[in-house]
């Protein structure tokens, strides 16, 4: 009844043509006119049981090539739905209502027998979770506009959704101008005080003094706890393949708030992969879930991407996929023993301490010979040196020039 429109003719129905701003849709009705248009992006982490009773976590986005059969537009109700993988599939609902319109409901339904976004899981069953929308009083004839991350949590799974423009209900086949941004966009000012005045003759002056109750700095965290941490190719049991010891802290900004948490290595589930190109570690405690991969190059390896999962309060998500950090020669261990501080994002920074890391060429279940960090090399020293050279150089060349010129004032007024 309903199908999905094509893009410029290159793409056949149902179709979605995946940009790298989102994913887009256009879903159009029995007129061939378009009446639900979608663009969005969408991050997915599933926590699922592997062998002996594990808990694994999948992380994955919303693939290229996404299908949307199954969107619909009815007068009162209409339904966004992707489809992807083998029987996996995201939808919203959305409800017309007077003059607005709403989404009421998300619902993901997973395959737990896809080993490409399930690899080691002990079950074949295909679960759905359902859970409330965030997108309320949309004008209709209007767009919903939200760039800031929405994180949606539904039993073991937990959605990241932004860069969101959608608009159900088109009218006259075209999408509107006009926008809706949601709340989390708008950027917050503060509100006068209007102070009452009661009417008289004559009005006193009156001073308004505000005082700034003093502000308690938050109680620094104790250095985090090293966590050692191995994955083997077949087992437990088995010659490890990736090997990491390291105290790990996250800092992040939500709402404006910055934080920090320390990862908890007493009882986290571990998992992750080894591979020729590419190799993965994931960590999984009550609080934080925090997936590593690294990439080889045949020469050097490096920690490419990090993807970070808040499980506790309101949430939070964040990953960067172009890093290049801890990086060393393959046969080699990466070794920072002092603190490191890399700032991810605006809103993510990584603290590591006691660092040593080989994802990459592990022999007999132990670490390579280290490649040790700036920041342990017997050089590190010389950068406060050198530093305090260069002042005393610039203090020399300042009195210099001084005395040369006081010399030069002096034999000009000798001289007249």
């Amino acid at each position: 009844m309903y199908r999905c429109a094509a893009f410029v003719l290159l793409f056949s129905c149902g179709v979605v043509f995946h940009q790298s701003h989102g994913v887009e849709v256009n879903v159009t009705g029995e007129d061939k006119k378009l009446c639900l248009y979608a663009n969005l992006m969408l991050n997915f982490s599933v926590s699922y049981k592997g062998a002996d009773n594990k808990t694994l976590t999948a992380l994955f986005k919303l693939p290229e090539n996404v299908m949307s059969d199954g969107s619909k537009c009815d007068e009162k109700t209409s339904t966004l739905k992707l489809n992807f993988g083998d029987g996996h599939s995201w939808s919203m609902n959305f409800n017309k209502s007077g003059k607005s319109y709403l989404a009421d409901q998300i619902t993901f339904s997973y395959k737990l027998s896809d080993s490409n976004y399930f690899p080691g899981s002990s079950s074949n069953k295909t679960i759905t979770v359902s859970q409330n929308a965030n997108i309320n009083d949309v004008e209709l004839d209007n767009c919903y506009s939200c760039k800031s991350k929405d994180e949606i949590s539904a039993n073991l799974v937990n959605m990241t959704l932004w860069n969101v423009l959608v608009q159900a209900f088109v009218a006259n086949g075209s999408k509107s101008e006009n926008i809706t941004s949601c709340s989390a966009d708008h950027s917050t000012t503060p509100v006068p005080t209007t102070i009452p005045t009661t009417a008289a003759t004559t009005a006193a002056p009156v001073t308004n003094t505000t005082t700034t109750p003093p502000t308690t700095p938050p109680t620094p965290l104790p250095t985090p706890q090293t966590g050692n941490y191995s994955i083997s190719p077949s087992g437990p049991n088995t010659t490890a393949c990736l090997l990491a010891s390291f105290g790990l802290r996250i800092g992040f900004k939500q709402n404006q708030t910055y934080q920090e948490m320390n990862f908890d290595p007493h009882g986290a589930n571990v998992s992750g992969k080894c591979g020729v190109s590419s190799s993965e570690l994931v960590l999984v405690s009550e609080e934080l879930t925090v997936a590593f991969t690294f990439v080889n190059d045949t020469k050097k390896f490096r920690l490419l991407t990090l993807n970070v999962t808040v499980n506790t309060g309101s949430g939070f998500h964040e990953v960067d996929t172009n890093l290049t950090l801890w990086e060393t020669n393959i046969g080699s261990s990466y070794m920072c023993n002092k603190e490191q501080n890399s700032t991810i994002s605006d809103q993510l920074s990584l603290y590591t301490f006691n660092l040593r890391v080989q994802p990459f060429g592990v022999k007999k279940g132990d670490f390579s010979t280290a490649d040790e960090c700036f920041l342990d090399s017997d050089l590190s020293f010389l950068v406060p040196i050198a530093v305090g050279v260069a002042l005393s150089f610039l203090i020399i060349l300042v009195l210099i020039s001084y005395l040369i010129g006081r010399r030069k004032s002096r034999t000009g007024y000798q001289s007249v």
